[in-house]
């Protein structure tokens, strides 16, 4: 049989002496399959971190990743639930135009729902510097509400040159700086370099070229376990633990329940959206009762309050356990880490809600390391002693009526969700490219300044008080 002839230009490498002929990319867009790639990492095991740096706030946060991207040679892949044009924002905007500029390669990922008014202008000037900007599963709203509230893109990762990652919950908008008043954020993030980097990248990409990571061990192995003996050194014992639709729908409430159970002396968790299965709080009170001290650090001012009351109908059957429950009241905790007896910590984007455990795509990092631990430890002291109430057992925050029903449909709507969200038409997810935005006609009346909107309020902070 005669062969069709066939467009070498038209092939990729890995179509080419197959005969396989594949459109190029357009251009501007990243070529990840174009590419040889070095053999994958084995990811979801346990490897090893250097130069390991915990990231507090934005204060911390935004300066390190800024430097990190200005510096970048190679490549820079982000992902993101929540980017606004803000000062944040237009600063990342900035520093990844200019990357792209030097000919890196980058790619950023921010969720349809949690970032869904970004500006035509703010987006085409990415992609016009040749930034790969997509939405994960955008959607178009219906009478002006937004309607892909479930099964989120909530992991916030950011990978330089293969070189430095970084994981935690901290989104990129003015929320997360202390400027931004009273309902700036309390947050966490770490920094890392070594082997691990390859991991979170490998997650990354995972979703830009929509392929799924296989399970990390045979579905009979335990999943969680302990870490490989270190050599005291600079090196770190880590593993990246995540949360998606396929494999890995259960990872990070397994490692959760693993470092419980084998706690001996104590358990520090601070979670911005506290409402667990049933597994997980049954060992909570088990670790209390067998003298573990048991203390979580949750919401006093909720920028949810449904998912506050929620949380809070759960406090009577910990505390009855022996659990010790703070809430922190300076301001919203957003928050997403823990400490388990001074070495096990994990710093990520998962709450301990039905929404992170069961839908949403979450990436965490688990490391085994007495240092680390003892510094997160340290600022989650500090939180506890200056800026949190402690709940007490024996007279719990009276409530109105109305409130605890509020809460007892909290409950039961929040904890059934997942079962809900089976029943739907199940839809594909993926990473879309950003639409070029379609040509408009000049306006007859002059522009209003950029930036104007984003003016902050000089407003004092009110004093911070935790709600009843």
């Amino acid at each position: 049989m005669r062969s069709l002839p066939v467009d070498s230009e038209r092939l990729t490498t890995a179509a080419r002496g197959q005969g396989v002929a594949r459109e190029r990319p357009p251009a501007g867009r990243l070529r990840w399959r174009n590419r040889p790639q070095p053999p994958r990492p084995a990811v979801g095991a346990w490897t090893l971190a250097r130069h390991v740096r915990l990231l507090e706030n934005g204060e911390d946060f935004f300066p390190a990743v800024f430097a990190a991207i200005a510096k970048a040679r190679s490549e820079v892949l982000i992902e993101t639930f929540i980017l606004f044009d803000d000062d944040v924002g237009r600063e990342l905007q900035s520093v990844l135009i200019a990357a792209a500029s030097r000919g890196v390669r980058v790619a950023i990922t921010t969720d349809g729902y949690g970032s869904p008014d970004l500006p035509d202008d703010f987006v085409a000037a990415l992609t016009g510097a040749g930034v790969d900007f997509r939405y994960f599963d955008p959607r178009p709203r219906l009478f002006g509400y937004r309607t892909n509230a479930l099964r989120r893109l909530h992991r916030k990762l950011v990978i330089v040159d293969r070189h430095h990652a970084f994981v935690g919950g901290i989104n990129f908008s003015l929320e997360h700086l202390a400027r931004y008043g009273a309902k700036a954020k309390q947050d966490y993030a770490v920094e890392v370099q070594g082997p691990i980097v390859e991991h979170v990248r490998a997650l990354a990409l995972a979703l830009l070229e929509n392929r799924r990571l296989p399970r990390s061990r045979p579905w009979w192995r335990s999943r969680a376990g302990d870490p490989p003996a270190g050599d005291g050194g600079e090196e770190i014992a880590t593993k990246l633990i995540w949360r998606d639709n396929d494999h890995h729908r259960d990872d990070i409430e397994i490692h959760y329940r693993w470092a419980i159970r084998k706690a001996r002396h104590e358990i520090v968790i601070a979670n911005a959206y506290f409402f667990p299965g049933y597994r997980l709080m049954r060992d909570l009170r088990r670790a209390a009762r067998r003298g573990v001290r048991v203390l979580l650090i949750l919401q006093g001012r909720s920028d949810q309050p449904v998912a506050s009351w929620a949380a809070r109908s759960l406090y009577a059957q910990l505390m009855r356990a022996g659990v010790q429950i703070y809430e922190y009241c300076r301001r919203p905790l957003h928050g997403k880490v823990a400490v388990v007896d001074g070495r096990w910590s994990t710093v990520g984007s998962s709450n301990l809600d039905p929404s992170s455990l069961s839908l949403n795509l979450e990436a965490n990092l688990v490391f085994d390391d007495h240092e680390l631990a003892s510094d997160l430890r340290r600022r989650l002291q500090v939180l506890v002693d200056e800026h949190c109430e402690r709940i007490d057992p024996g007279q719990p925050p009276p409530q109105p009526l109305w409130r605890r029903l509020a809460a007892y449909l909290a409950f039961h709507i929040i904890r059934r969700v997942p079962t809900w969200d089976r029943w739907l038409p199940q839809r594909e997810q993926g990473a879309v490219p950003a639409q070029p935005p379609e040509p408009t006609p000049e306006p007859a009346t002059a522009e209003e300044p950029p930036g104007a909107a984003d003016v902050q309020s000089d407003e004092p902070s009110p004093p911070s008080k935790c709600a009843s």
